[in-house]
């Protein structure tokens, strides 16, 4: 059954359109299951832009399985189940898949078509996909609704053998190629990017690769630059490089140019590690997060109209000190949840859906390098 959390616009324009399917994830150690989660990288970008007050239009594929609630109505396959993946995480290397754990799907919904996208224009679109249900045609699709379009690789390069184990073929084999002229930013981990040439990749996309705490490196045409991270108490990895992606795109909205955008990701990937599962934001630390952010904001023109200017790829004046303010804003943040924890009040937090079931837990904490 499917639960929706009625949400209240908070603004007039749904700027950004991002298309992937939610999932059912499971967690298993030791030939037991540890955790049960909502899955899927749309569900944690979704989490970012909410907090960063960014409205959108989520396109995403469900069975009638599907047992969480969401802000974001999916679409409902009568005669499909939910996505499903199972990540084991004491078998070691799986060849090219992740390095921590072995990731099955055992589970697959149907593929999210042309058709099923909104008949209109955004100025952003995001491909998100983590089961093989972004097509290219559909890739197609967004292309031409979307006036620039993000695409996380794994949505790409993800194969799966005849177990439903996740393996990672070479770009230029996935069947997508054809399209990163006209993409404008190619996301992958520091794991994932070695299915591709990035030296190649840049001179037709963005290509942003995520080095875990090592924060960012933003590769474009005609050069590249690294972004510093954020410090954090990792506690669960899982989402990182999603939230990452949610808050680069969140920045470029609202106005930030790449190198400040590329900061407020790396920023939203420190929160989410330091939680378990799916992040619940401090109110008080998004607030803070919004007024840097509209400080930082390059007035009089916007991201989309400067996007081929070199100037939005050159680190601003300011920069470094745009990163102090927002770890200031964490550790002002930490302290209070620490006061609070002492009084019998409770630091309120963002609306989000609540999990049915048992809640996400790992036994081992284990650093993720793919995020």
């Amino acid at each position: 059954m499917v639960t929706t959390i009625p949400q209240t616009p908070n603004t007039p324009i749904q700027s950004v359109l991002i298309v992937g399917n939610y999932c059912h994830d499971v967690l298993l150690q030791g030939g037991a299951v540890v955790a049960e989660t909502l899955g899927g990288a749309a569900s944690f970008i979704s989490n970012v832009l909410t907090g960063l007050s960014v409205s959108f239009h989520l396109t995403s594929k469900v069975g009638v399985d599907f047992k969480y609630p969401v802000n974001h109505d999916p679409i409902v396959v009568p005669t499909s189940k939910t996505t499903v993946f199972h990540a084991y995480f004491d078998q070691g290397y799986s060849e090219n898949a992740h390095q921590d754990r072995v990731l099955k799907r055992v589970e697959v919904c149907d593929p999210i078509n042309p058709s099923d996208l909104p008949d209109r224009k955004f100025d952003f679109g995001m491909a998100v996909g983590v089961g093989g249900e972004i097509l290219p045609e559909t890739l197609e699709r967004m292309v031409e609704i979307c006036d620039a379009v993000f695409v996380d690789i794994q949505a790409l390069i993800r194969a799966f053998d005849e177990n439903g184990t996740v393996k990672l073929v070479r770009l230029k084999e996935s069947g997508f190629y054809h399209l990163l002229p006209r993409l404008k930013f190619l996301k992958a981990s520091s794991d994932e990017a070695l299915f591709m040439e990035v030296e190649e990749v840049r001179l037709w996309c963005c290509v942003v690769v995520t080095h875990g705490k090592d924060g960012c490196e933003v590769n474009w045409k005609d050069g590249k630059m690294k972004i510093a991270p954020f410090g954090a108490n990792q506690i669960d990895p899982t989402g990182a490089g999603d939230s990452f992606l949610g808050g680069f795109v969140g920045g470029l909205v609202h106005g930030l140019v790449v190198p400040d955008a590329a900061l407020v990701g790396n920023f939203f990937g420190s929160l989410t590690v330091a939680h378990i599962g799916l992040p619940k934001f401090d109110l008080r630390l998004l607030q803070r997060i919004k007024e840097e952010v509209q400080t930082r904001k390059v007035q009089g023109t916007c991201w989309l109209e400067r996007r081929d200017d070199e100037v939005s790829f050159t680190k601003p004046a300011g920069h470094d000190e745009f990163h102090a303010s927002l770890s200031s804003s964490k550790l002002v943040s930490a302290e209070c949840r620490r006061d609070l924890s002492r009084s019998p009040g409770s630091v309120e937090q963002v609306n989000r859906p609540q999990y049915k079931g048992q809640q996400k837990f790992l036994l081992n904490s284990v650093y993720d390098k793919s995020n």
